[in-house]
């Protein structure tokens, strides 16, 4: 599975690795995480050097697009997974995709 995980997305993302095989044995699936070091300005340079197409809602203040009922655009300055599950404990912002048990982190 090829995912766009990056590091600076948030405190449960900061450990990200580029390959990650916690899950392999119990679920046989690899995640490869290729931008796990890229910062959001290295994303945005490589979608507008190469003219790539995007989600129109990132220039709507949505940087972190999921679910409609679960997204919403931020204010300036907030962090831009704020308007993710803005109901729920920061510490627990994470699709269930993208979940690892204490026992996958080792």
């Amino acid at each position: 599975m090829i995912t766009g995980l990056r590091r600076e997305q948030s405190g449960a993302r900061a450990e990200v690795p580029l390959l990650d095989d916690a899950e392999q044995a119990s679920k046989g699936r690899v995640k490869f995480n290729p931008l796990a070091n890229w910062t959001w300005g290295e994303v945005w340079y490589y979608i507008e050097l190469h003219q790539l197409a995007y989600n129109s809602l990132h220039d709507e203040h949505v940087p972190s697009v999921g679910c409609a009922p679960c997204t919403r655009a931020i204010a300036q300055g907030e962090d831009f997974r704020a308007g993710r599950w803005w109901w729920e404990d920061e510490s627990a912002k994470e699709c269930g995709l993208h979940v690892r048990k204490k026992s996958e982190q080792a």
